[in-house]
């Protein structure tokens, strides 16, 4: 096995364990902003500038990824989004 090739192998076993999930919000003409904005701050701990930009984003662009990471703390975040009758998901 060439160097090269050991390279890209040693980084495809990377990648592989340092695959990330991310929650998905969706717009909806349900929720107010204010209440986006403290489901984020509440669920995915947010600052109120990185919840209101989400919020922006997911208003204007019909979603936005609004966490990042392992799947395991991912769920209950998602499932408090949920449960505040936001839509999300885990992708």
């Amino acid at each position: 096995m060439s160097t090269k090739e050991k390279y890209q192998e040693d980084l495809d076993v990377l990648t592989e364990e340092q695959k990330q999930h991310e929650i998905i919000l969706y717009n909806d003409e349900v929720n107010t902003f204010d209440h986006v904005i403290n489901c984020l701050i509440g669920a995915c701990d947010h600052t109120e500038e990185q919840a209101h930009q989400c919020s922006l984003i997911v208003h204007y662009k019909g979603k936005c990824t609004v966490k990042t990471g392992d799947y395991d703390d991912l769920k209950p975040r998602c499932s408090k989004l949920l449960q505040a009758g936001l839509s999300a998901e885990i992708v």
